[in-house]
């Protein structure tokens, strides 16, 4: 599996424990893990780069536990236990100055030091649905949830954090506006921060200013929205939401620029290539899609029999900008796959039938109510 896992250029977590590497290179799909042994509490619920050179893969599964995937040698090198299931699921990873950091629903952020036993403990406060890093100032993180603003937090100074956000105005009805921020993105070369939230919003904020409000405010659709990404371009982001609708926003404006098709569940993973104008999505349909950006066609779609939580994107798809590598991406089988559905081979093939006119009638719905009434006057 060696040569496997160096080829893959995207990684997503599934529902049932697996962590998938898919090669577009060689249009095929692989499985990592052990088979035999795969449960519920096993789910993967955050992924993240374990380092720079993007040679490990940190995998943190609803039981609390963070595995360490090694790309180069195509198995997972460490487990280690960073929570139980009362604390909720893993809502975010991250690495720091050889340190790990986590946070759980509960609000839990907790920072590893690496051979040490010693824990750095902050409260986010509960209902947390999102932590993120700042790529920039890799001891930066934010977090917010339901009921729960956006906070941003300096790992070195973790008495309290460094912002929270205010929330908006009440509405034209004069009532209190609910708080549900779902995703969070820092953005490059600033000091804002761009979140999405279950009420449709889009919305910026810079902790640099004296303002805690937002910057600009931006609604897309009528669901909630699920995840978010920045393109490598700057000056837009990517959301999704429950209904499979990926859509383009200018961060400037707040305008709509554009939406991506082909989708068929809810989004629940984002992630945009770091230098080409690519974006992969995963969600509930089953599908990993990679579409393109500037004209939002479906480069890759690869259907990974599990419902997805989460996508990684590495760099090395850098080669894809100089191949024409678009088509089916097959998965490779191995012996003893868990996710083998026979059920669907079992099931009667139902063909479509005409569909009957407005104005005639239902010939079999009439005769079942007259034989009905037939055997109760038999009866009597």
């Amino acid at each position: 599996m060696v040569s496997n896992s160096l080829d893959c250029s995207i990684w997503v977590g599934s529902e049932t424990g697996i962590l998938k590497g898919i090669s577009l290179k060689k249009k095929q799909a692989f499985n990592f893990c052990e088979m035999s042994c795969l449960s519920r509490d096993q789910e993967v619920c955050a992924l993240g780069w374990g380092d720079p050179q993007e040679s490990e893969v940190l995998v943190g599964c609803a039981n609390g536990v963070v595995k360490t995937f090694s790309t180069e040698k195509g198995i997972f090198t460490e487990t280690r236990e960073c929570g139980d299931h009362t604390q909720g699921k893993f809502t975010g990873l991250a690495v720091t100055d050889s340190a790990l950091v986590t946070c759980v629903e509960s609000g839990l952020l907790k920072v590893w030091k690496e051979g040490s036993t010693d824990t750095v403990e902050m409260n986010a406060g509960g209902g947390v649905c999102r932590m993120r890093q700042n790529k920039s100032q890799r001891s930066r993180v934010a977090t917010g949830g339901k009921e729960n603003p956006l906070k941003v937090w300096d790992l070195e100074r973790p008495d309290k954090p460094i912002f929270i956000a205010k929330n908006v105005a009440q509405d034209w009805l004069d009532l209190r506006v609910p708080i549900w921020v779902r995703d969070i993105a820092f953005i490059p070369d600033s000091d804002k921060i761009v979140t999405c939230t279950g009420h449709h919003q889009v919305r910026v904020y810079d902790p640099s200013s004296p303002q805690r409000r937002p910057v600009l405010e931006a609604k897309f659709g009528e669901y909630p929205l699920t995840a978010l990404a920045l393109p490598a371009s700057g000056g837009s982001v990517v959301v999704g939401n429950t209904q499979g609708q990926l859509a383009i926003l200018d961060l400037r404006k707040g305008l709509v620029r554009g939406c991506l098709k082909n989708l068929a569940g809810g989004v629940r993973g984002l992630e945009c290539h770091p230098t080409l104008p690519l974006v992969a999505s995963c969600g509930l349909d089953r599908f990993l899609r990679v579409h393109n950006l500037e004209d939002h066609k479906l480069q890759h779609k690869v259907y990974l029999k599990s419902r997805l939580n989460c996508v990684l994107l590495s760099s090395s798809c850098l080669e894809l900008s100089g191949e024409d590598l678009s088509g089916d991406v097959e998965e490779v089988k191995q012996e003893g796959d868990a996710e083998e559905d026979e059920v669907w081979d079992a099931m009667e093939t139902v063909t479509d039938k005409t569909k009957k006119r407005a104005n005639e009638e239902p010939e079999a719905v009439v005769t079942e109510a007259e034989s009905k009434k037939k055997r109760k006057m038999a009866k009597k």
